[in-house]
Formats: structure tokens, C-alpha cells, sequence
């Protein structure tokens, strides 16, 4: 008796993104299998942000295919599951964090009815529980911290129960401590329940033992493999064109570069790109 292979999470063949004249990247192959945890990284401007919105079904490819657990990518897949960057929200907002959460649960598919409310209230408290949300998912959003906002934005991605998880930057602003504790939740979602993960970040070293497998885009090129293969002064100097050192210190990554593309933090110990600081605008 043979055991069929389940569909890969994530596959992409011959995959090209272009705006205009501008490609970001092109005949990108990549098929990620449930449970594995990939890390994409590269310089603002090289299409990671871009890469999940193609799979979010928001822009469309200009070359190849794009498939979730064996489906077209498409709008509203209840497969795919989002967490985005971590942002304040104002203290006035009339929205509870259980609130929060719930907007991740499609109305037209629970309808108005009671029993369909109690399902949806169920499917909102059980993603909650999961993330360990409950002792202020009653609470305002707006007077929570940071660290307490992103979880619940880690629960609101949840509700759906994916077999993707596209997170887009979603340690920027956290702290150390905060930082561990969302890359723990998705982490063990991951674990649990064999779902992917597709980590857009600029710092690896806080999911450094995590990931599986790095995505690295930069002005059009591209490498994929594991983190010891891609990771290293040779592959990143091909990639950036420019000399790079990857410096190993303490069990963290330091990338240092001789001209303007990589700004070295040695300090901080974390792989940033000179635009580090600011939004993955493709």
C-alpha cells in the first residue's frame, strides 16, 4: 500500500514579476513542502513584499505559475493565512482584540444566523487560546503593547486554520523578548499542524534555528537553499556584486559589506540591508 505525497504548500515554476520595464525577478522555482519554514530575505526594492502579495492573489504574475496546496493562487484562499508587520494602532479605536482576530474569519462563509455566530465565536476563541491571547482579548487594541497587538495579529491569521503562513516582516518594532515569543507562536503553529511558512525579514538571527531553507532576491538574482549554503561570503558577493563577509559570532550571522549595499551592524548582529529601516515598497 503506497502513501500518496501531499501537495506542496507553495509552488511556483518559471515565476516572473515585473511592474513595466522593471523585473523584479524571474524564472523563480520554488516548492515548499508543509511544515518547512523559508526565510526570505534581500535588499528594499527586490520584490519580497512583492512575492507575497503574488501569493495573497493582489498582483498577478507576469510569467509562469503560482499554486497553494495545489490550487491556483487566487483572492481570499482560505488556505493562506497572513501576518503583517506589527504597527501601532491608536489608543481611541473602538476595537477589541478579540475583534481583531475576528476579522480574519470570512462573514459570507458564517453568515448571521446564532449557530453561525457561536461557530465563528468558537473558531475567535480558540485562536486566541492558541496564542495565548486570552487574559486581554477583551481589551481595547489601542492600549495594548506591541508584542500583545502582534499576537493577536498571529491569532487573526490563524482563524482560517492555513496551510500557509506569509508573514511580512513580522518582528519589526518588537523587542528581543517580544521577538522570540512570535516567532515561538508561529514556530509551534508550524510544528503542530505541518503548516508553511514564508518569513519575509531583513534580521535572520531571531529565526535563525528555525528556518529550513532561505529565498535570497537581490536586483533580479536569486538563490535558494539552506542557510549554511546560501548564507556565506561567496554566494552573497555574487549576489550584491560587491564584496561581502558573513562573519559568524556567538552563534549569529554578521554580514559586513565594503560598499553601500549592505550596512554592517556588527553590534547588533543582524544580516540588515542599507535599507533596513524602511518599508519593502516592491
Amino acid at each position: 500500500m503506497t502513501t500518496e505525497t501531499p501537495a506542496p504548500a507553495v509552488e511556483l515554476h518559471g515565476a516572473r514579476l515585473a511592474y513595466g520595464d522593471r523585473t523584479l525577478w524571474s524564472g523563480l522555482d520554488l516548492e515548499v513542502a508543509p511544515g518547512e519554514f523559508v526565510a526570505v530575505l534581500g535588499p528594499n526594492g527586490s520584490g519580497k513584499t512583492s512575492l507575497l502579495k503574488m501569493l495573497l492573489g493582489q498582483v498577478p504574475l507576469t510569467a509562469g505559475t503560482a499554486h497553494i496546496a495545489g490550487s491556483p493562487v487566487r483572492l481570499g484562499n482560505p488556505n493562506v493565512g497572513y501576518i503583517p508587520q506589527q504597527k501601532s494602532m491608536d489608543e481611541g479605536l473602538p476595537l477589541r482584540g478579540r475583534d481583531l482576530v475576528g476579522l480574519g474569519v470570512d462573514g459570507h462563509r458564517w453568515g448571521t444566523g446564532l449557530r453561525n455566530r457561536r461557530s465563528r465565536n468558537a473558531v475567535v476563541d480558540a485562536a486566541i487560546t492558541e496564542v495565548g491571547a486570552q487574559s486581554y482579548a477583551d481589551a481595547p487594541v489601542g492600549s495594548l503593547s506591541g508584542g500583545e497587538q502582534q499576537r493577536l495579529r498571529v491569532a487573526q491569521a490563524l482563524v482560517g486554520d492555513p496551510r500557509v503562513l506569509l508573514c511580512d516582516e513580522p518582528l519589526l518594532s518588537l523587542d528581543l523578548a517580544n521577538q522570540h515569543r512570535v516567532s515561538d507562536l508561529i514556530n509551534r503553529r508550524r510544528v503542530g499542524h505541518g503548516t508553511a511558512v514564508l518569513f519575509v525579514t531583513h534580521e535572520i538571527n531571531p529565526i535563525l534555528p528555525l528556518v529550513d531553507r532561505v529565498l535570497y532576491l537581490v536586483d533580479g538574482r536569486f538563490r535558494i537553499g539552506t542557510a549554511a549554503e546560501v548564507m556565506t561570503s561567496e554566494v552573497l558577493s555574487e549576489l550584491y556584486q560587491t564584496d561581502v563577509e558573513v562573519l559568524h559570532v556567538r552563534g549569529r550571522l554578521v554580514v559586513v559589506g565594503t560598499g553601500d549595499a549592505i550596512d554592517a551592524l556588527g553590534g547588533a548582529g543582524e544580516l540588515r540591508t542599507d535599507c533596513a529601516h524602511h518599508e519593502d515598497h516592491a
